[in-house]
This record gives C-alpha cells, sequence and structure tokens, in this order.
C-alpha cells in the first residue's frame, strides 16, 4: 500500500489516544505539541499523562475503551495492544470518519505515524509504510545526528541565486 505523506493542522481538533503505557504516552506528547484537545481513556495510564490530566493539558477517563466512544474524535490512537479493541475502533472509526492509527497493525489503520525528526520549523518524515519500523529508527537516527538541534532550519536556508 502506498499511503500519501501530509501533515496535519491539530490545533484545536479533538483527538483521543486509547491506552495510557509507553506508546500512548509518545502519541499524547505529539498531539499535544501539535496544539491537539487531547483525550485518553484507560484504566491505568502513565506518570507523565497523569501530570498532564492534572494540569489540565488532556482528559482522562480512568475506564476501558467502549462502543461509541470515537463519535466526535477527528483523529485517535489505538494503544492497548488488545486486538479486540483495535478492531472495534478500526470498525467504528471507519463508520464515523475519524482517522485512526492502530499502531502496528497497519491493515487497520486510515493512516500511519511516521517517524519524524523535528528542528525547529524543519520537520523530516522517514516511513516504512509500517513494514520495518526498526529500520525507520536506525534512519531517524542518521537524520538527527546529521542536522544540530540548535541550528534547525538554519542550516538549510536558500542563498539569493546571483544568475539572471
Amino acid at each position: 500500500m502506498n499511503y500519501y505523506p501530509i501533515f496535519l493542522d491539530l490545533r484545536g481538533r479533538s483527538c483521543l489516544v486509547v491506552g495510557g503505557g509507553e506508546i500512548a504516552t509518545r502519541k499524547v506528547d505529539g498531539l499535544l505539541s501539535a496544539g491537539a484537545d487531547v483525550t485518553v481513556i484507560s484504566p491505568k495510564v502513565s506518570d507523565l499523562i497523569t501530570v498532564h490530566a492534572r494540569m489540565k493539558k488532556l482528559h482522562h477517563f480512568k475506564r476501558r475503551y467502549q462502543e461509541g466512544d470515537l463519535k466526535g474524535y477527528f483523529l485517535a490512537y489505538a494503544a492497548t495492544g488488545v486486538p479486540e479493541v483495535d478492531l472495534l475502533m478500526a470498525v467504528e472509526a471507519n463508520m464515523e470518519g475519524v482517522l485512526l492509527d492502530v499502531g502496528d497493525r497497519p491493515v487497520l489503520c486510515s493512516f500511519i505515524t511516521p517517524a519524524i525528526v523535528q528542528r525547529g520549523d524543519l520537520a523530516i518524515a522517514i516511513s516504512t509504510a509500517g513494514k520495518s519500523p526498526g529500520f525507520a529508527r536506525r534512519v531517524t537516527r542518521k537524520i538527527e545526528a546529521l542536522i544540530n538541534p540548535q541550528r534547525g532550519i538554519r542550516l538549510w536556508r536558500l542563498r539569493p541565486s546571483t544568475r539572471s
């Protein structure tokens, strides 16, 4: 399958993360950084998600996912590792028109999240269409080492042409 690469403006958009572990925490961090209105549904969550909830940076419902929970969201992540929940969310997302990423099950996804190297306004997305996340991580590390975090996009500014 060929994916269409895109960068979304999520400022103020309702986004749902179902799950509370390490993967869910990474997704929450990315969504919050993008300015999304984030909700997490999970009986247990990481310390960082708990801190974000206490600081009112996100909404947390301390329970399991229930049928109908996707309604009204723009984008969602299934990060529970429970195949039945993944499938239920995929069916609902398709019916509700919600963009859904189900981590390591690309067949259930309407989008996949690439590895990202962010340096200021420069963002580089790396994807293997879900086929080799380990290789994508290796490429990400090489690009991160290539571009100095303090300099960011300044390294890539174009010089005015002197040609006519």
